[in-house]
């Protein structure tokens, strides 16, 4: 008979596909974990992982994950649904995103008007995003780039520019507008690898067969233009942010390309039960009346 936890164990292995990194996640000994997952395959009848080299999921895991993670996925819902039909007010709500910047204005309007509500936030890369709403770990995600993944349904909130920032002393800096050759050289600061910054900035390089020159990643997406400030570099702003920071001494030019654009989406799980909170904070975010460039 399957076990909970020896199903939760797998996931985190069939997510990072590496032994060592699962158990130190899960607090568990290696071996421990190991024979779990052996006892797992031998119940099912069928290997889940390759095991030639790097430990890799073949389809049988992949198949098998996307089962789990709706079954704990709706064992979970219904724990929810619950505790919400035995309490009093409307629950709990889980938001996940890229980036809070963008929300810091539905996010406070909504616990105005419903303060009782605990609100919880969590990042996560876009990419993590479809697997975190089937596995019901959060309600609601918003994403600055694609999510392409089945049984999700989305609502676009806005479509805006995203221009590239410089020192005011920067000899781009007088500029309208500015191309992707002409960046082709400069230092730039941006995010790490999978963030939508980095990927846009990765995408508009390579379809030119550029390569960006990289000075500094950064996990501390508030800090970029502070570091374009001091001269270290230049880098790639969104127009909202642009607008929602204090203004720095930094120049915020157009790219001359009708790919330098975000468009930020609201995705929910097709299947999935939303509480009252889910709901409530769902149309708050889609009712906002967004500014778009």
């Amino acid at each position: 008979m399957m076990e909970l936890s020896t199903l939760k164990q797998f996931l985190v292995v069939a997510r990072l596909e590496h032994l060592s990194r699962a158990a130190d996640e899960l607090h568990v000994a290696q071996p421990s974990l190991s024979r779990s997952i052996a006892r797992l395959e031998s119940e099912l009848g069928a290997p889940l992982f390759d095991r030639s080299g790097r430990l890799r999921l073949n389809d049988a895991g992949t198949l098998f994950r996307d089962h789990v993670e709706r079954a704990l996925g709706e064992l979970e819902a219904g724990r929810r649904a619950v505790a919400e039909a035995t309490s009093e007010g409307v629950g709990t709500v889980r938001l996940a995103s890229e980036t809070f910047l963008t929300l810091t204005g539905p996010l406070a309007a909504y616990k105005r008007a419903h303060p009782s509500v605990e609100i919880e936030l969590h990042w996560s890369l876009a990419e993590d995003m479809a697997r975190r709403l089937r596995a019901q770990e959060v309600d609601l995600c918003v994403a600055s780039q694609p999510i392409h993944a089945e049984g999700l349904q989305s609502v676009q909130l806005f479509e805006e520019a995203v221009g590239v920032c410089v020192p005011l002393d920067h000899p781009l800096a007088g500029r309208t507008s500015v191309s992707i050759d002409e960046l082709a050289d400069q230092p730039f600061i941006t995010a790490r690898k999978g963030h939508w910054l980095r990927r846009l900035l990765d995408r508009l390089f390579a379809a030119r067969d550029l390569t960006p020159k990289i000075v500094c990643e950064s996990d501390e997406h508030s800090a970029i233009a502070e570091l374009i400030k001091a001269g270290l570099g230049i880098g790639l702003v969104p127009a909202f942010a642009r607008r929602a920071d204090t203004p720095a001494p930094i120049a915020w030019i157009a790219v001359d390309s009708p790919d330098c654009r975000r468009t930020v989406t609201l995705h929910w799980g097709a299947g999935s039960h939303l509480s009252a909170a889910a709901r409530l904070m769902r149309t708050t975010i889609t009712g906002w009346n967004w500014i778009t460039l």
